[in-house]
């Protein structure tokens, strides 16, 4: 069995201090397509809040078009990992945003 840090303390320059550093990738162990989904969920995530925030629309009222919670929308502009893709596009065409548009975010 392989242990999954044995290619992370090879990797990490270790400092004077004894800490390690590295990037998040390392830390965890993710592929580049992992990082590549993370910082496009992120993306659409700040968007989503930026979108809501230019049509001066509250989280609650953005819930309320989405027939969602409050709490959901919050999840949703914060990257929370139990907020999916669809969802964000879903959230984002309802707000009006074009398919082209969300083309460009990613």
């Amino acid at each position: 069995m392989v242990n999954r840090c044995d290619g992370f303390i090879e990797t990490m320059k270790k400092l004077k201090n004894g800490w390690v550093e590295g990037s998040v990738q390392e830390l965890m162990d993710l592929s580049d397509a992992d990082m590549e989904y993370i910082e496009a969920k992120m993306a659409l995530s700040r968007y989503m809040r930026e979108v809501r925030r230019k049509k001066n629309l509250t989280q609650t009222g953005v819930a309320a078009m989405l027939k969602t919670s409050q709490s959901r929308v919050a999840k949703m502009e914060k990257g929370d990992p139990t907020v999916s893709l669809d969802l964000l596009f879903r959230a984002l065409l309802a707000l009006g945003i074009k398919p082209r548009k969300l083309a460009a975010v990613l």
